[in-house]
């Protein structure tokens, strides 16, 4: 590999094997305007929103557990499930509802809208709350992988959403660490021709909370991440695309809750939600 003028060259290449690009695209020396004509990327920056439907929002709501799996009432994520119905069905959504499910039933639910056709919707949104754990969700029952679920959605099993965004909300713990947090000192406020993408491309995750770390709800006013989601969505969702609103979801977890506890080991601690995003345009959740 060279270096010039700072700037390296080669081909790309794969961690597990040489891989050779069919094109590839320099950067140096570049505008924005000419940036953008070399890589096409200039009628590709929103995602399309103009079919005859939204789509589809599936909220799982899950609120009392089998004994056998020792996991406690969900109490406050009703609210939650409420407040979720409200604010998609405002956005154009086909929202649908489903209390206490068993992982059989989460899994049929999904495999079902997956079997749909989407040709005419602009995307699809699912919310689970629930128990878990990291990689894992609960029915009532029990726990299933969250990959295999997503994994309904992928671009070779669900055609008729290829390049369309396939958003999932995770409230639910992923592990058993608390954060006690930090103190701080610093305060800031075309015609397109036929394309192969990944199977995995379109996706976004938004988890209530990093990996390892509880996630918190309250029992009467639902949980700090749904709560904070639906209230930027109010606030922001006409002008803002999801990625800006979920950092504005952070910010407010972040900064405006703190745990409140009878016992001292769970007493002020806080949370930050974690995004994942595979998505490849910006998505504005209106037309």
């Amino acid at each position: 590999m060279e270096n010039q003028n700072g700037v390296q060259y080669g081909v790309d290449t794969s961690d597990a094997k040489t891989y050779f690009t069919s094109q590839q695209i320099h950067l140096q020396d570049c505008d924005l305007k000419d940036m953008e004509r070399k890589t096409k990327f200039a009628h590709l920056l929103k995602y399309k929103m103009d079919y005859p439907e939204m789509g589809t929002c599936l909220i799982i709501n899950n609120k009392n557990f089998h004994s056998s799996t020792n996991m406690s009432t969900r109490n406050g994520t009703d609210l939650d499930a409420r407040k979720l119905h409200e604010t998609f069905t405002s956005l154009g959504y086909k929202v649908m509802v489903y209390n206490d499910q068993k992982c059989t039933d989460i899994f049929g639910l999904l495999k079902k809208i997956s079997d749909e056709d989407h040709s005419k919707r602009s995307s699809f949104v699912c919310a689970i709350l629930s128990h878990g754990e990291e990689g894992l969700i609960y029915g009532v029952d029990g726990n299933i992988k969250i990959k295999n679920l997503t994994d309904l959605f992928r671009g070779d099993r669900c055609k008729t959403l290829v390049g369309k965004p396939k958003i999932f909300f995770i409230q639910a713990c992923r592990g058993t660490e608390l954060d006690a947090g930090v103190e701080t000192d610093s305060g800031s406020e075309m015609g397109q021709d036929t394309q192969r993408i990944p199977v995995e491309a379109d996706f976004l995750y938004a988890y209530s909370t990093v990996p390892g770390y509880y996630s918190w709800r309250n029992t009467m006013n639902g949980s700090w991440f749904v709560q904070s989601l639906c209230e930027m969505i109010k606030l922001y969702g006409s002008h803002l695309e999801l990625l800006q609103i979920l950092t504005c979801v952070n910010h407010m977890v972040a900064l405006e809750f703190e745990s409140a506890s009878n016992q001292e080991t769970f007493h002020a601690k806080k949370q930050i939600p974690c995004i994942v995003s595979m998505l490849t345009k910006a998505f504005y959740l209106f037309k």
